[in-house]
Protein backbone atom coordinates (compact mmCIF):
# COMPACT_ATOMS: atom_id res chain seq x y z
CA UNK A 1 0.00 0.00 0.00
CA UNK A 2 2.95 2.44 0.74
CA UNK A 3 5.66 3.60 -1.40
CA UNK A 4 9.58 4.56 -0.85
CA UNK A 5 11.85 1.42 -2.11
CA UNK A 6 8.60 -0.13 -2.77
CA UNK A 7 8.70 1.54 -6.07
CA UNK A 8 12.06 2.79 -6.17
CA UNK A 9 12.97 -0.80 -8.72
CA UNK A 10 9.87 0.72 -11.42
CA UNK A 11 10.99 4.55 -10.82
CA UNK A 12 14.86 3.50 -11.50
CA UNK A 13 14.30 1.39 -14.45
CA UNK A 14 12.51 4.39 -16.26
CA UNK A 15 15.08 6.59 -15.65
CA UNK A 16 17.72 5.52 -18.36
CA UNK A 17 15.18 6.38 -20.85
CA UNK A 18 14.16 9.17 -19.29
CA UNK A 19 17.23 10.73 -18.49
CA UNK A 20 18.32 12.16 -21.85
CA UNK A 21 15.69 14.70 -21.10
CA UNK A 22 16.71 16.06 -18.30
CA UNK A 23 18.67 18.78 -19.93
CA UNK A 24 15.72 21.31 -20.55
CA UNK A 25 14.92 21.90 -16.89
CA UNK A 26 14.04 25.98 -17.09
CA UNK A 27 16.12 28.28 -14.79
CA UNK A 28 14.94 30.54 -12.35
CA UNK A 29 15.57 34.14 -12.53
CA UNK A 30 18.37 34.41 -10.91
CA UNK A 31 16.96 35.71 -7.62
CA UNK A 32 14.03 37.43 -8.43
CA UNK A 33 11.14 37.24 -5.75
CA UNK A 34 9.14 35.98 -8.89
CA UNK A 35 9.44 32.68 -9.20
CA UNK A 36 6.18 31.04 -10.88
CA UNK A 37 5.22 27.76 -10.12
CA UNK A 38 6.58 24.88 -9.47
CA UNK A 39 5.54 21.14 -9.29
CA UNK A 40 5.98 19.33 -6.46
CA UNK A 41 5.54 14.80 -6.16
CA UNK A 42 4.55 14.11 -3.06
CA UNK A 43 5.21 10.63 -1.79
CA UNK A 44 2.39 9.28 -0.95
CA UNK A 45 -1.35 10.42 -0.79
CA UNK A 46 -2.11 13.89 0.87
CA UNK A 47 -2.43 13.20 4.75
CA UNK A 48 -0.79 14.06 7.81
CA UNK A 49 3.15 13.25 5.89
CA UNK A 50 2.63 16.90 4.14
CA UNK A 51 0.90 18.71 7.45
CA UNK A 52 3.89 21.11 6.80
CA UNK A 53 3.25 21.98 2.85
CA UNK A 54 -0.19 22.32 3.90
CA UNK A 55 0.30 24.86 6.61
CA UNK A 56 2.73 26.41 4.00
CA UNK A 57 -0.16 26.71 1.49
CA UNK A 58 -2.71 28.31 4.44
CA UNK A 59 0.09 30.62 5.78
CA UNK A 60 0.79 32.52 2.69
CA UNK A 61 4.45 31.18 2.95
CA UNK A 62 4.75 29.97 -0.57
CA UNK A 63 2.86 33.15 -2.10
CA UNK A 64 5.67 35.50 0.27
CA UNK A 65 8.35 33.63 -1.31
CA UNK A 66 7.52 34.27 -4.87
CA UNK A 67 5.76 31.70 -6.22
CA UNK A 68 2.55 31.84 -7.85
CA UNK A 69 2.15 28.58 -7.37
CA UNK A 70 2.86 25.59 -6.05
CA UNK A 71 1.24 22.12 -7.16
CA UNK A 72 1.49 19.32 -5.10
CA UNK A 73 0.93 16.06 -6.34
CA UNK A 74 -0.51 13.23 -5.00
CA UNK A 75 1.46 9.93 -4.87
CA UNK A 76 2.53 7.12 -3.98
CA UNK A 77 5.39 8.00 -6.33
CA UNK A 78 9.08 8.22 -5.65
CA UNK A 79 9.38 11.20 -8.10
CA UNK A 80 12.41 10.01 -10.05
CA UNK A 81 11.24 9.22 -13.06
CA UNK A 82 9.14 12.63 -13.26
CA UNK A 83 12.47 14.54 -11.84
CA UNK A 84 14.38 13.17 -15.01
CA UNK A 85 11.98 13.83 -17.37
CA UNK A 86 11.32 17.41 -15.79
CA UNK A 87 7.22 16.76 -14.71
CA UNK A 88 8.01 18.03 -11.76
CA UNK A 89 11.00 19.80 -10.41
CA UNK A 90 11.16 18.64 -6.64
CA UNK A 91 10.17 15.44 -4.97
CA UNK A 92 9.49 14.32 -1.76
CA UNK A 93 11.04 10.64 -1.91
CA UNK A 94 13.26 9.34 0.20
CA UNK A 95 17.30 7.86 0.18
CA UNK A 96 16.55 4.46 -0.72
CA UNK A 97 14.91 4.97 -4.09
CA UNK A 98 17.17 8.09 -4.92
CA UNK A 99 19.93 5.95 -3.84
CA UNK A 100 18.48 3.00 -5.92
CA UNK A 101 18.53 5.05 -9.15
CA UNK A 102 21.75 6.78 -8.91
CA UNK A 103 23.44 3.17 -8.10
CA UNK A 104 21.97 1.16 -10.49
CA UNK A 105 21.36 4.39 -13.30
CA UNK A 106 23.75 6.64 -12.70
CA UNK A 107 20.67 9.54 -12.24
CA UNK A 108 21.81 13.38 -12.13
CA UNK A 109 19.68 13.54 -8.50
CA UNK A 110 20.44 14.69 -5.13
CA UNK A 111 18.96 15.04 -1.94
CA UNK A 112 19.32 18.35 -0.70
CA UNK A 113 17.20 18.19 2.49
CA UNK A 114 15.05 15.56 4.77
CA UNK A 115 12.15 16.08 6.43
CA UNK A 116 12.41 12.45 7.90
CA UNK A 117 15.38 12.31 9.86
CA UNK A 118 14.58 8.43 10.71
CA UNK A 119 13.47 6.11 8.35
CA UNK A 120 9.88 4.72 9.26
CA UNK A 121 10.16 0.84 8.34
CA UNK A 122 9.90 -1.65 11.56
CA UNK A 123 9.07 -5.28 12.25
CA UNK A 124 5.88 -5.04 13.83
CA UNK A 125 4.74 -7.75 16.20
CA UNK A 126 2.12 -8.41 18.84
CA UNK A 127 3.36 -7.98 22.33
CA UNK A 128 1.95 -11.51 23.50
CA UNK A 129 3.19 -13.21 20.43
CA UNK A 130 6.24 -13.16 18.86
CA UNK A 131 7.13 -9.92 20.82
CA UNK A 132 10.42 -9.21 18.48
CA UNK A 133 12.26 -6.56 20.52
CA UNK A 134 15.47 -7.41 18.72
CA UNK A 135 17.02 -8.36 15.81
CA UNK A 136 18.47 -11.78 17.16
CA UNK A 137 14.83 -12.25 17.90
CA UNK A 138 14.41 -12.33 14.03
CA UNK A 139 16.06 -15.77 14.45
CA UNK A 140 13.26 -18.75 13.64
CA UNK A 141 10.49 -16.63 12.72
CA UNK A 142 8.10 -16.33 9.81
CA UNK A 143 8.29 -12.63 8.87
CA UNK A 144 5.84 -11.18 6.52
CA UNK A 145 8.10 -9.14 4.13
CA UNK A 146 6.26 -7.28 0.34
CA UNK A 147 8.09 -8.32 -2.29
CA UNK A 148 9.47 -4.56 -3.33
CA UNK A 149 10.72 -4.34 0.76
CA UNK A 150 13.30 -7.49 0.31
CA UNK A 151 15.95 -5.53 0.05
CA UNK A 152 16.04 -3.43 2.61
CA UNK A 153 14.90 -6.22 5.08
CA UNK A 154 17.83 -8.16 3.80
CA UNK A 155 20.19 -4.93 4.63
CA UNK A 156 18.57 -5.31 8.16
CA UNK A 157 19.47 -8.77 8.44
CA UNK A 158 22.82 -7.93 7.03
CA UNK A 159 23.41 -5.14 9.64
CA UNK A 160 22.87 -7.61 12.51
CA UNK A 161 24.71 -10.72 11.26
CA UNK A 162 21.88 -12.54 10.97
CA UNK A 163 21.78 -15.53 8.20
CA UNK A 164 19.03 -14.82 5.74
CA UNK A 165 18.63 -18.78 5.88
CA UNK A 166 17.78 -18.38 9.51
CA UNK A 167 14.38 -16.58 9.17
CA UNK A 168 11.59 -17.68 7.14
CA UNK A 169 10.63 -14.69 4.74
CA UNK A 170 6.81 -15.14 4.20
CA UNK A 171 5.62 -13.06 0.71
CA UNK A 172 2.44 -10.34 1.54
CA UNK A 173 1.23 -7.43 0.68
CA UNK A 174 0.75 -4.30 3.03
CA UNK A 175 -2.60 -5.11 5.13
CA UNK A 176 -1.37 -5.91 8.30
CA UNK A 177 -4.04 -8.69 8.87
CA UNK A 178 -1.32 -11.99 8.74
CA UNK A 179 0.38 -10.34 11.74
CA UNK A 180 -2.97 -9.71 13.62
CA UNK A 181 -4.46 -13.74 12.37
CA UNK A 182 -1.37 -14.62 13.74
CA UNK A 183 -0.19 -16.10 10.06
CA UNK A 184 3.33 -14.60 10.46
CA UNK A 185 5.66 -13.31 13.80
CA UNK A 186 6.24 -10.26 12.32
CA UNK A 187 5.38 -7.90 9.80
CA UNK A 188 7.50 -4.73 7.76
CA UNK A 189 5.48 -2.07 8.32
CA UNK A 190 5.53 1.60 8.98
CA UNK A 191 5.56 3.17 12.60
CA UNK A 192 3.09 5.59 10.92
CA UNK A 193 0.80 3.27 9.75
CA UNK A 194 0.55 -0.10 9.24
CA UNK A 195 1.92 -0.09 13.34
CA UNK A 196 -0.81 2.53 13.81
CA UNK A 197 -3.69 0.29 12.89
CA UNK A 198 -3.03 -2.83 14.21
CA UNK A 199 -3.08 -0.43 17.58
CA UNK A 200 -5.62 1.16 16.70
CA UNK A 201 -7.18 -2.22 16.08
CA UNK A 202 -7.06 -3.22 19.90
CA UNK A 203 -3.76 -4.98 20.00
CA UNK A 204 -0.67 -4.34 21.84
CA UNK A 205 2.33 -3.80 19.37
CA UNK A 206 6.17 -4.11 19.33
CA UNK A 207 8.20 -2.37 17.07
CA UNK A 208 12.17 -3.55 15.58
CA UNK A 209 12.66 0.20 14.40
CA UNK A 210 14.54 -0.10 11.32
CA UNK A 211 16.55 3.10 12.41
CA UNK A 212 17.17 2.24 15.59
CA UNK A 213 18.85 -1.50 14.79
CA UNK A 214 21.30 -0.95 11.92
CA UNK A 215 19.46 1.00 9.15
CA UNK A 216 19.25 4.41 9.80
CA UNK A 217 18.48 6.38 6.32
CA UNK A 218 16.85 9.71 5.88
CA UNK A 219 13.43 10.07 4.28
CA UNK A 220 10.75 11.94 2.80
CA UNK A 221 13.84 13.97 1.11
CA UNK A 222 13.80 17.15 -0.58
CA UNK A 223 15.24 15.66 -4.15
CA UNK A 224 16.28 17.88 -7.42
CA UNK A 225 18.49 17.13 -10.41
CA UNK A 226 21.52 18.35 -10.56
CA UNK A 227 20.99 20.77 -13.56
CA UNK A 228 17.81 22.18 -11.80
CA UNK A 229 20.05 22.55 -8.23
CA UNK A 230 22.58 24.17 -10.53
CA UNK A 231 20.34 26.86 -12.25
CA UNK A 232 18.03 27.70 -9.43
CA UNK A 233 19.81 27.70 -6.43
CA UNK A 234 17.57 30.95 -5.18
CA UNK A 235 14.33 29.35 -6.04
CA UNK A 236 15.02 26.38 -3.87
CA UNK A 237 16.32 28.74 -0.89
CA UNK A 238 13.36 30.72 -1.14
CA UNK A 239 11.07 27.18 -1.64
CA UNK A 240 12.70 25.31 1.20
CA UNK A 241 12.53 28.73 3.73
CA UNK A 242 8.73 28.22 2.99
CA UNK A 243 8.91 24.71 3.90
CA UNK A 244 10.79 25.36 6.98
CA UNK A 245 7.59 27.70 8.00
CA UNK A 246 5.32 25.20 7.13
CA UNK A 247 6.42 23.16 9.49
CA UNK A 248 7.01 24.72 12.20
CA UNK A 249 3.46 24.68 12.78
CA UNK A 250 3.54 21.08 12.89
CA UNK A 251 5.38 21.78 16.13
CA UNK A 252 3.68 24.65 17.60
CA UNK A 253 0.14 24.26 16.54
CA UNK A 254 -2.24 22.09 18.20
CA UNK A 255 -2.88 18.55 17.07
CA UNK A 256 -6.08 19.11 16.57
CA UNK A 257 -5.60 22.00 14.63
CA UNK A 258 -3.47 19.93 12.22
CA UNK A 259 -5.15 16.96 12.17
CA UNK A 260 -8.26 19.53 10.42
CA UNK A 261 -6.09 21.41 8.08
CA UNK A 262 -5.22 17.85 6.80
CA UNK A 263 -8.74 16.47 6.66
CA UNK A 264 -9.22 19.75 4.70
CA UNK A 265 -6.41 18.97 1.59
CA UNK A 266 -7.13 15.34 2.32
CA UNK A 267 -11.03 15.54 1.59
CA UNK A 268 -10.24 17.87 -1.76
CA UNK A 269 -7.67 15.63 -2.78
CA UNK A 270 -10.36 13.17 -2.57
CA UNK A 271 -12.92 15.36 -4.27
CA UNK A 272 -10.16 15.83 -7.11
CA UNK A 273 -9.19 12.38 -7.66
CA UNK A 274 -10.17 10.43 -10.73
CA UNK A 275 -9.27 7.32 -9.20
CA UNK A 276 -11.57 7.28 -6.15
CA UNK A 277 -9.14 8.17 -3.56
CA UNK A 278 -11.63 8.02 -0.94
CA UNK A 279 -13.28 4.84 -2.03
CA UNK A 280 -9.64 3.38 -2.08
CA UNK A 281 -8.43 4.53 1.10
CA UNK A 282 -11.28 5.30 2.57
CA UNK A 283 -12.48 9.03 4.74
CA UNK A 284 -9.33 10.15 6.68
CA UNK A 285 -9.43 8.78 10.26
CA UNK A 286 -8.69 12.08 12.88
CA UNK A 287 -7.86 9.56 15.61
CA UNK A 288 -5.43 8.16 13.35
CA UNK A 289 -3.86 11.03 11.63
CA UNK A 290 -3.53 12.27 15.24
CA UNK A 291 -1.39 9.51 16.10
CA UNK A 292 0.49 9.55 12.86
CA UNK A 293 1.22 13.05 13.43
CA UNK A 294 2.41 12.30 16.72
CA UNK A 295 4.79 9.39 15.60
CA UNK A 296 6.25 11.26 12.44
CA UNK A 297 6.75 14.15 14.79
CA UNK A 298 9.29 11.92 16.63
CA UNK A 299 10.66 11.14 12.95
CA UNK A 300 11.24 14.67 12.33
CA UNK A 301 12.58 16.16 15.43
CA UNK A 302 15.77 14.89 16.53
CA UNK A 303 18.31 16.40 18.90
CA UNK A 304 20.19 17.10 15.66
CA UNK A 305 17.64 18.90 13.98
CA UNK A 306 17.12 21.04 17.45
CA UNK A 307 20.70 22.22 17.09
CA UNK A 308 20.76 22.39 13.56
CA UNK A 309 17.19 22.97 11.88
CA UNK A 310 14.89 20.80 9.83
CA UNK A 311 15.52 19.53 7.23
CA UNK A 312 19.21 19.34 7.82
CA UNK A 313 21.52 16.16 7.27
CA UNK A 314 24.32 16.01 9.55
CA UNK A 315 28.04 14.60 7.91
CA UNK A 316 27.11 11.43 10.36
CA UNK A 317 23.66 10.94 9.15
CA UNK A 318 24.71 11.04 5.98
CA UNK A 319 27.23 8.62 6.25
CA UNK A 320 24.78 6.12 7.93
CA UNK A 321 22.20 6.75 5.43
CA UNK A 322 24.84 5.94 2.62
CA UNK A 323 25.98 2.48 4.46
CA UNK A 324 22.43 1.50 4.77
CA UNK A 325 22.25 1.70 0.99
CA UNK A 326 25.39 -0.21 0.74
CA UNK A 327 24.35 -2.96 2.79
CA UNK A 328 20.98 -3.20 0.45
CA UNK A 329 23.23 -3.24 -2.65
CA UNK A 330 23.24 0.33 -3.67
CA UNK A 331 26.64 1.32 -3.78
CA UNK A 332 26.97 5.13 -3.72
CA UNK A 333 29.04 8.07 -1.62
CA UNK A 334 27.98 10.36 -0.09
CA UNK A 335 28.61 13.19 -2.73
CA UNK A 336 26.77 11.07 -4.97
CA UNK A 337 23.54 11.55 -3.46
CA UNK A 338 23.80 14.53 -1.15
CA UNK A 339 23.98 18.36 -1.82
CA UNK A 340 22.94 20.12 1.89
CA UNK A 341 24.73 23.44 0.94
CA UNK A 342 21.47 25.39 0.60
CA UNK A 343 19.51 24.02 3.60
CA UNK A 344 22.62 25.04 5.75
CA UNK A 345 22.79 28.26 3.83
CA UNK A 346 19.07 29.25 5.24
CA UNK A 347 20.23 28.56 8.80
CA UNK A 348 23.83 30.66 8.69
CA UNK A 349 21.54 33.12 6.93
CA UNK A 350 18.50 32.87 9.81
CA UNK A 351 19.21 31.63 12.77
CA UNK A 352 16.05 32.33 13.88
CA UNK A 353 14.69 29.84 11.74
CA UNK A 354 16.65 26.82 13.89
CA UNK A 355 13.34 27.93 16.84
CA UNK A 356 10.89 25.32 15.83
CA UNK A 357 9.84 23.94 19.17
CA UNK A 358 7.07 25.69 21.32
Amino acid sequence: MRRFVRIAALAAAATLTLAGCAGTAPASSGGSDDHGEISVQYSWIKNEEFAGEFYAYDKGYYEDAGFSDVVGISGPDTGVAKLLSNTVQVALSDAASVGAAIAEEDAPLKIIGATFQKNPFTILSLADGANITTPQDLVGKKIGVQDSNASVFAALLNANGIDPADVEVVPVDFNPTPVMNGEVDGFMAYLTNEALTVELAGYDVTNLAYAENGVPYVAETFTVTDQYLAENKELLKDFLTAEIKGWTHVFQEPVDDTVSLVEKYYNQAADESKDGLESTFGALDPKKTAKGIEAQNLLVSTEETEANGLFTISDDLKKQTVASLGAAGWDVSVDDLFDTSIIDGIYKENPDLKDYLP
